[in-house]
């Protein structure tokens, strides 16, 4: 089985990598792609094409919906994505699948085994018309996003429901992820800074660098910093430096001044 992983997360790249690895050993990826404008190329350059496309939904360019619009995708797909307010229904009836990140071992191989149960009764014609219906029902319902409202993590051998409007901030360490709540209380969380910064509301939270996204109630004093830079002082306390980074300070004032 030929499959195409289109991705722009170096990670989530090699996690599911990994994970089809586990469940389909067969599978073969042919292809990685992580924009609109490279998946376009590589369908329009590549001559042999996939048996399975796993593509995200949010891409650096875009979303992933607008490669439709360039190339004709005659495959099965696996839509992968952080958000969960997509329409599931019209992922499940057009689409093989719909996977939320991150992407679970048992959840991947029911799509496998989904897709090799269908292997063929689908005919191309007929599913190039139910991803076009589903591309037209998403993007009518993308336009209003609800974002996450709470995270589930892992503490003391349990699991903790965390509301998002109790985090102060989100940081990364040694490749580990963390968020701290307005209480002073820290969690693992397994998601991907970019992962995280897709799905939380951009009017609450803003990613001043690559591993440290603040919430706008946990600013407490902004003093300039040298390479034209800003640096934080985060309530409750940061015990690292938290510097917006260069090319974030102006949308960081913009944001703090909305």
């Amino acid at each position: 089985m030929k499959v195409l992983i289109i991705e722009d997360e170096q990670l989530a790249v090699a996690k599911l990598t990994q994970t089809l690895n586990k469940v389909a050993p067969e599978a073969d990826v042919i292809g990685v792609t992580e924009s609109i404008a490279s998946s376009v190329k590589w369908f329009n350059e590549t001559a042999t094409s996939p048996d399975l496309v796993l593509m995200d939904i949010e891409l650096a360019d875009g979303q992933s919906f607008a490669i439709f619009n360039e190339v004709q995708v005659d495959c099965p797909v696996i839509f992968t994505t952080s958000y969960d307010e997509y329409a599931l229904k019209a992922f499940k009836v057009n689409s093989i699948d719909y996977l939320l990140k991150p992407i679970q071992q048992n959840e991947l191989k029911a799509a496998i085994d989904k897709l090799n149960h269908l292997r063929g009764s689908i005919q191309p014609d007929d599913h190039t018309l139910k991803i076009e219906k589903l591309v037209t029902e998403l993007q009518k319902q993308t336009t209003g996003i609800s974002y996450r409202k709470r995270f589930l993590v892992k503490h003391l051998q349990k699991l903790v429901s965390v509301e998002v409007a109790s985090i102060a901030y989100f940081y990364s360490d040694e490749r580990v992820n963390f968020f701290t709540t307005g209480d002073g209380k820290t969690y693992i969380v397994d998601y991907t800074m970019d992962e995280i910064e897709e799905t939380i509301d951009p009017e609450q939270f803003f990613r001043i660098s690559r591993s440290v996204i603040v919430s706008i109630n946990s600013v407490d004093q902004i003093q300039p910093y040298f390479g034209n830079r800003l640096i934080l002082r985060l309530k409750p306390a940061f015990d690292k430096e938290a510097i917006v980074s260069r090319e974030k300070v102006n949308d960081f004032k913009v944001w703090m001044g909305k």
